[in-house]
Protein backbone atom coordinates (compact mmCIF):
# COMPACT_ATOMS: atom_id res chain seq x y z
CA UNK A 1 0.00 0.00 0.00
CA UNK A 2 2.96 2.56 0.61
CA UNK A 3 4.59 2.14 -2.66
CA UNK A 4 1.04 2.58 -4.65
CA UNK A 5 0.48 5.77 -2.45
CA UNK A 6 3.78 7.27 -3.69
CA UNK A 7 3.20 6.59 -7.23
CA UNK A 8 -0.29 8.09 -7.34
CA UNK A 9 -0.24 11.41 -8.28
CA UNK A 10 -3.46 12.15 -6.17
CA UNK A 11 -1.80 10.99 -2.79
CA UNK A 12 1.55 13.24 -4.26
CA UNK A 13 -0.37 16.10 -4.68
CA UNK A 14 -2.30 15.78 -1.12
CA UNK A 15 1.40 16.12 0.13
CA UNK A 16 2.04 18.85 -1.70
CA UNK A 17 4.80 17.21 -3.88
CA UNK A 18 2.64 17.36 -7.47
CA UNK A 19 1.17 20.49 -7.68
CA UNK A 20 -1.92 19.81 -10.22
CA UNK A 21 -1.55 20.86 -13.60
CA UNK A 22 -4.27 23.67 -14.38
CA UNK A 23 -4.15 25.76 -17.97
CA UNK A 24 -4.98 29.43 -17.54
CA UNK A 25 -8.54 30.62 -15.93
CA UNK A 26 -9.71 33.76 -14.81
CA UNK A 27 -12.77 34.32 -12.75
CA UNK A 28 -14.50 37.42 -13.18
CA UNK A 29 -16.99 38.23 -9.68
CA UNK A 30 -19.69 41.20 -11.16
CA UNK A 31 -21.01 43.12 -8.84
CA UNK A 32 -19.41 44.51 -5.35
CA UNK A 33 -20.66 41.99 -2.82
CA UNK A 34 -18.98 39.63 0.01
CA UNK A 35 -19.52 36.72 -1.87
CA UNK A 36 -17.51 38.43 -4.47
CA UNK A 37 -14.65 38.80 -2.26
CA UNK A 38 -14.49 35.57 -0.69
CA UNK A 39 -14.76 34.13 -4.54
CA UNK A 40 -11.60 36.42 -5.36
CA UNK A 41 -9.81 35.20 -2.25
CA UNK A 42 -10.75 31.79 -2.97
CA UNK A 43 -9.77 31.57 -6.39
CA UNK A 44 -6.47 32.80 -6.34
CA UNK A 45 -5.63 29.97 -3.81
CA UNK A 46 -6.42 27.46 -6.65
CA UNK A 47 -4.89 29.25 -9.43
CA UNK A 48 -7.55 31.78 -11.09
CA UNK A 49 -6.38 35.39 -12.06
CA UNK A 50 -9.46 37.28 -11.00
CA UNK A 51 -11.55 40.29 -11.72
CA UNK A 52 -13.74 42.21 -10.49
CA UNK A 53 -16.51 44.00 -12.34
CA UNK A 54 -19.14 46.85 -11.39
CA UNK A 55 -20.86 48.63 -13.39
CA UNK A 56 -21.27 51.09 -10.71
CA UNK A 57 -17.92 53.05 -10.31
CA UNK A 58 -18.98 54.50 -7.32
CA UNK A 59 -19.51 51.59 -5.86
CA UNK A 60 -16.04 50.12 -7.28
CA UNK A 61 -14.56 53.53 -5.61
CA UNK A 62 -14.92 51.72 -2.36
CA UNK A 63 -14.56 48.29 -3.09
CA UNK A 64 -12.46 45.90 -1.12
CA UNK A 65 -9.64 45.66 -4.48
CA UNK A 66 -7.13 43.17 -2.54
CA UNK A 67 -7.98 39.98 -4.43
CA UNK A 68 -9.15 41.58 -7.46
CA UNK A 69 -5.98 41.33 -10.09
CA UNK A 70 -7.94 43.73 -12.31
CA UNK A 71 -11.15 46.29 -11.91
CA UNK A 72 -13.02 47.59 -14.30
CA UNK A 73 -16.57 48.58 -14.90
CA UNK A 74 -17.58 47.04 -18.24
CA UNK A 75 -16.91 43.02 -19.74
CA UNK A 76 -14.29 42.81 -22.33
CA UNK A 77 -12.65 40.41 -24.52
CA UNK A 78 -9.51 41.73 -22.82
CA UNK A 79 -10.10 39.54 -19.83
CA UNK A 80 -12.93 37.16 -20.84
CA UNK A 81 -11.90 34.55 -23.17
CA UNK A 82 -13.06 30.63 -23.42
CA UNK A 83 -11.03 29.84 -20.14
CA UNK A 84 -12.59 33.01 -18.53
CA UNK A 85 -15.87 31.77 -15.99
CA UNK A 86 -18.14 34.30 -14.88
CA UNK A 87 -20.36 34.81 -11.71
CA UNK A 88 -22.73 37.15 -11.27
CA UNK A 89 -22.90 37.60 -7.47
CA UNK A 90 -26.20 39.44 -6.87
CA UNK A 91 -29.44 38.88 -8.71
CA UNK A 92 -31.61 41.61 -7.67
CA UNK A 93 -29.33 44.19 -9.09
CA UNK A 94 -31.00 46.49 -11.36
CA UNK A 95 -28.04 46.04 -14.31
CA UNK A 96 -28.14 42.29 -14.20
CA UNK A 97 -29.63 41.86 -17.62
CA UNK A 98 -27.34 44.84 -18.95
CA UNK A 99 -24.41 43.39 -17.83
CA UNK A 100 -25.80 39.62 -18.84
CA UNK A 101 -26.18 40.66 -22.53
CA UNK A 102 -23.20 41.98 -22.22
CA UNK A 103 -21.25 38.76 -21.09
CA UNK A 104 -23.56 36.99 -23.68
CA UNK A 105 -21.88 38.25 -26.17
CA UNK A 106 -18.13 37.22 -24.83
CA UNK A 107 -16.58 34.07 -25.53
CA UNK A 108 -17.17 33.00 -21.98
CA UNK A 109 -16.34 29.33 -20.72
CA UNK A 110 -19.02 29.48 -18.23
CA UNK A 111 -21.59 32.17 -16.78
CA UNK A 112 -23.60 31.55 -13.76
CA UNK A 113 -25.61 33.87 -11.24
CA UNK A 114 -26.44 33.68 -7.49
CA UNK A 115 -29.87 32.68 -6.64
CA UNK A 116 -32.40 30.61 -5.27
CA UNK A 117 -33.85 28.33 -7.59
CA UNK A 118 -37.23 29.12 -5.70
CA UNK A 119 -37.45 31.75 -7.42
CA UNK A 120 -38.12 32.41 -11.07
CA UNK A 121 -35.12 34.52 -12.34
CA UNK A 122 -36.08 37.89 -13.71
CA UNK A 123 -33.41 38.70 -15.71
CA UNK A 124 -34.33 36.13 -18.11
CA UNK A 125 -37.81 38.04 -19.20
CA UNK A 126 -35.15 40.73 -19.55
CA UNK A 127 -33.16 39.42 -22.22
CA UNK A 128 -35.94 38.20 -24.29
CA UNK A 129 -36.86 42.13 -24.25
CA UNK A 130 -33.28 42.78 -25.34
CA UNK A 131 -33.50 40.33 -28.54
CA UNK A 132 -31.30 37.48 -26.76
CA UNK A 133 -32.17 34.21 -28.20
CA UNK A 134 -33.34 31.36 -25.83
CA UNK A 135 -30.46 29.39 -27.29
CA UNK A 136 -28.10 32.20 -26.01
CA UNK A 137 -29.44 32.57 -22.40
CA UNK A 138 -29.63 28.60 -21.65
CA UNK A 139 -26.03 29.55 -21.94
CA UNK A 140 -26.42 30.82 -17.68
CA UNK A 141 -26.08 28.80 -14.96
CA UNK A 142 -28.82 29.25 -11.98
CA UNK A 143 -28.24 28.48 -9.41
CA UNK A 144 -24.66 28.73 -9.41
CA UNK A 145 -22.72 26.08 -7.03
CA UNK A 146 -23.09 23.16 -5.69
CA UNK A 147 -26.07 22.55 -3.23
CA UNK A 148 -24.30 22.24 0.02
CA UNK A 149 -26.93 24.12 1.79
CA UNK A 150 -24.80 27.46 2.41
CA UNK A 151 -25.60 29.60 4.84
CA UNK A 152 -23.36 32.49 4.45
CA UNK A 153 -21.05 34.42 2.27
CA UNK A 154 -18.15 32.05 2.77
CA UNK A 155 -20.20 28.90 2.16
CA UNK A 156 -21.39 30.37 -1.18
CA UNK A 157 -18.09 31.37 -2.07
CA UNK A 158 -16.85 27.95 -1.57
CA UNK A 159 -20.02 26.05 -3.34
CA UNK A 160 -19.72 28.19 -6.35
CA UNK A 161 -15.72 27.72 -6.51
CA UNK A 162 -16.19 24.00 -6.33
CA UNK A 163 -18.88 23.73 -8.74
CA UNK A 164 -16.60 25.44 -11.34
CA UNK A 165 -13.61 23.19 -10.51
CA UNK A 166 -16.25 20.02 -11.37
CA UNK A 167 -17.76 21.63 -14.46
CA UNK A 168 -13.50 22.34 -15.70
CA UNK A 169 -12.88 18.63 -14.56
CA UNK A 170 -16.13 17.31 -16.54
CA UNK A 171 -17.30 15.96 -12.75
CA UNK A 172 -21.00 16.27 -11.53
CA UNK A 173 -19.78 17.16 -8.04
CA UNK A 174 -21.07 15.95 -4.72
CA UNK A 175 -19.72 12.47 -3.55
CA UNK A 176 -20.51 10.12 -6.46
CA UNK A 177 -17.87 9.15 -8.47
Amino acid sequence: MADEQRTDPSCAMTRGENPPHVGPRTLVTVFDTPVATYLQHFARDVGFRTVLLDPDSDRLSWAEWRYADHVTTLPSEDFVDRTTDVVMTDHERPELGKVLEQTLRLPARWIGVIGSPRHPPAYVAELRQMGVPDGVIARIHRPAGLNIGSASPPEVAVAVLAGLIADRNRRPGGFLF
